[in-house]
């Protein structure tokens, strides 16, 4: 399980420590920062995949994602005006999960590039720096591998550092290029894990969507992003656990039942409904229906990943399918870890009693926060101060520990 989510220098989230659940809700109004939440982390991910720096080059580069308010906001915020200041730290883009218990955590560092020569990838920021360790603070004594710039180091059984035997190009992440299974099986482990996450930020179900169209079906274990192998997919968990899928249908649905129709090798979901003569097929469905259809899909994969995120997934369903997409979500975060993003209160307060012993997110500064600790269910409600995205009631004693080291 993860503990701890954290970016420094991204966009809004200037820094931002979040503990993660099992399953954690980010909420708060429009223009707060939860998407941009989520983007970070797609961005992690992506470093996971050795994709990190085309990713932010696509984002427009690392000048336009870096926070762009003064290093601190603490004079701004005594006397209500902004103004810029000389840095003590580098300028950079900062992201890191920390692991529960003695699972293993890992930091990226994307910095400006140093010119060499000529070039027109001016939008490519450089790896600076990379760390994996066990545990969730980052310290010394747990560190198995750290990178700074080309250079990779391992950590021996007997606790002495050695250095990899390759030069890791500034553009590609220490995951990708250090392979070795038994000299480095950490690293390996944290590139798998991260190559896992997945994430859906909403499915078209336009009359031209892909998810309304017949496709070629084969075993799906995991959703694409675009919907387009639904029939598949919701064929395979039926095959796999045939109670689980009709349970939710039935939920949202009272009576109704699926089927998955296959002509000449094209694969088409059928919805049987009381009092109807025939099934609808996807061409026939509401929006709203076919996209609650393509969330239990995501939901009830038979291959969990080791995280999933959601981003709004209330857009376009009606208030009473809040309830048992929450129920589904819920069951989703007994077997992964699952991140909801969301401005519908509805769906947090159905969220909150499917999971039934959530808590408030630790916004009470007196309780404080036990490092690795990973609740049901954690709450974050952002909030804009002087452009800064903040987590509403965390303070010094209920925001996680953790620490980004120096280059």
């Amino acid at each position: 399980m993860y503990s701890t989510i954290a970016v420094s220098g991204y966009r809004s989230l200037r820094d931002v420590v979040l503990p993660l659940g099992r399953l954690t809700v980010v909420t708060g109004a429009n223009g707060s920062g939860k998407s941009t939440a989520y983007r970070a982390l797609r961005l992690l991910a992506a470093c996971g995949r050795g994709d990190g720096v085309r990713a932010l080059a696509q984002e427009g580069g690392l000048d336009s994602a870096l926070w762009a308010g003064p290093e601190s906001l603490g004079q701004a915020r005594r006397d209500h005006a902004v103004q810029g200041t000389t840095r003590s730290g580098p300028v950079a883009v900062r992201l890191g999960v920390g692991g529960a218990g003695d699972e293993l955590s890992y930091l990226v560092d994307l910095g400006i590039p140093v010119q060499s020569g000529m070039t027109i990838f001016n939008r490519d920021p450089e790896i600076k720096r990379e760390a994996v360790w066990s545990g969730p603070v980052m310290r010394p004594g747990r560190l198995v591998a750290r990178r700074r710039h080309r250079h990779v180091e391992l950590r021996d059984d007997d606790g002495a550092w050695t250095q990899a035997p390759v030069s890791v190009p500034t553009w590609s992440s220490m995951l990708t290029e250090v392979v070795d299974l038994a000299a480095a099986p950490e690293l390996w482990a944290v590139r798998e894990a991260l190559r896992t996450w997945r994430f859906y930020d909403g499915f078209r179900v336009d009359a031209d969507a892909p998810a309304r169209r017949p496709q070629v079906g084969t075993r799906t274990w995991a959703l694409s992003d675009t919907g387009a192998d639904l029939a598949a997919a919701l064929q395979t968990i039926r095959e796999d656990s045939p109670a689980e899928l009709d349970a939710a249908v039935a939920d949202a649905f009272d009576g109704a039942r699926l089927s998955i129709a296959v002509n000449d090798g094209l694969f088409d979901v059928q919805l049987h409904q009381p009092g109807m003569l025939r099934p609808l097929r996807c061409v026939e469905l509401s929006d709203g229906t076919l996209r609650y259809l393509l969330w239990l899909a995501a939901l009830l994969t038979p291959v969990p990943p080791r995280l999933m995120a959601l981003n709004e997934p209330e857009t376009s369903l009606h208030p009473s399918l809040l309830p048992p997409l929450a129920r589904a979500v819920a069951r989703a975060s007994a077997r992964t870890q699952v991140v909801v993003v969301t401005h519908a209160e509805a769906l947090v307060e159905a969220l909150s009693e499917a999971v039934g012993d959530g808590d408030d997110g630790g916004a009470d500064p007196e309780e404080g926060l036990v490092p690795g600790e990973v609740t049901a269910m954690r709450t974050h409600h952002l909030i804009k101060d002087l452009g800064e995205t903040l987590v509403s009631g965390q303070g010094m004693l209920s925001t996680p520990p953790w620490e980004w080291g120096r280059r």
